[in-house]
């Protein structure tokens, strides 16, 4: 009897051992897909709506993908932040969605997602040109795929990461950029439109930045694009960083006779620099050097992100990423 009871004793841990060692030998990932939109982020509440409006877009697309937004500015973070801990704000904007009062940094995004377990992501900058907050987003991006673990490499904390191209293109042979401005050009048509009704040139303001000097011959090449797509209207673009400015802006008004312009921002949002940098009644506005200087000026306070057709170019930019990556967004 005590034989007996023995053999049972040592089947029972036989069989433990041998389903405890199945079940670790048969374990599988199973990777899940997440979006996540790196936004400058604005802290004008109406200028948000073109910030949704990507997003929006991007849930359209992709049903069954997680979508999140991210800020990179410091300052407007924080701006939410602040907002978000007053209970009178909030009673006051019942409008905005709780992610936006809530919103963290990419990484910070990225970490949530991780630990949902989302292994497969597409970051989707919603920039115009490649300038530092895009070259950050592609250092994160190599950090992130270079993380490893002792173990499998099933089990890294992600399987693949990409990184999606800004509104005027980047680099590379895979995805011309002068396609990217192609593209872009096009889904203006909306502009020229109001400029022929109202028989007027289109100014662009911009933000640029001063510290890379070949951007703005993107901006310039979009430009130049947009005059011979659009032969029966002028456009010209300047920004309020580096070069081109206002200065080359009226250069380029006069050597083609223009007198009236529509003044629009090339931003994703209207934000602080549309509402005084661009529109402003300062002396040192957009507005107010075009008046000063002879133009007829109407000014246009709408963000990119407005226009269904520019917000669907970062929907085919992270199409592209996905792809490019094997990752299939859903």
């Amino acid at each position: 009897m005590k034989l007996r009871s023995f053999f049972f004793t040592v089947a029972v841990m036989f069989l433990c051992v041998s389903t405890n060692s199945h079940a670790s030998g048969d374990y599988k990932v199973e990777h899940k897909n997440a979006v996540v939109l790196a936004m400058f982020g604005t802290t004008v509440e109406s200028a948000l709506q073109a910030l949704l409006n990507i997003r929006t877009k991007i849930e359209d697309r992709f049903p069954n993908t997680k979508v999140r937004i991210a800020f990179t500015s410091n300052i407007i973070r924080k701006k939410w932040q602040h907002r978000a801990e007053d209970s009178e704000y909030i009673k006051a904007h019942p409008e905005i969605p709780d992610d936006i009062l809530h919103v963290k940094t990419p990484l910070a995004t990225i970490a949530d997602l991780q630990n949902d377990g989302y292994d497969n992501i597409v970051i989707q900058p919603t920039l115009i040109s490649m300038g530092e907050e895009f070259l950050d987003l592609h250092t994160y991006v190599k950090a992130l795929m270079n993380m490893g673990t002792f173990k499998k490499p099933k089990y890294k904390p992600f399987h693949r990461v990409a990184l999606g191209r800004p509104a005027l293109g980047t680099y590379g042979m895979r995805f011309p950029y002068s396609e990217d401005i192609v593209a872009l050009a096009k889904a203006m048509a909306p502009d020229v439109k109001l400029a022929t009704k109202e028989k007027a040139g289109i100014v662009y303001m911009g933000h640029g930045n001063d510290y890379f000097p070949g951007n703005g011959g993107a901006y310039l090449e979009f430009a130049s694009k947009m005059r011979k797509i659009y032969p029966d209207v002028v456009t010209a673009i300047g920004n309020v960083e580096g070069y081109p400015g206002i200065e080359e802006v009226m250069e380029t008004l006069k050597l083609y006779g223009i007198k009236k312009v529509i003044l629009k921002p090339f931003m994703v949002v209207a934000g602080d620099h549309s509402i005084n940098d661009m529109a402003g009644n300062e002396e040192d506005s957009w507005k107010s050097i075009l008046m000063k200087n002879g133009f007829e000026v109407v000014t246009v306070a709408k963000g990119l992100g407005e226009n269904d057709n520019f917000a669907n170019i970062f929907v085919n930019h992270a199409v592209d990423a996905a792809e490019e990556a094997g990752i299939d967004l859903k």
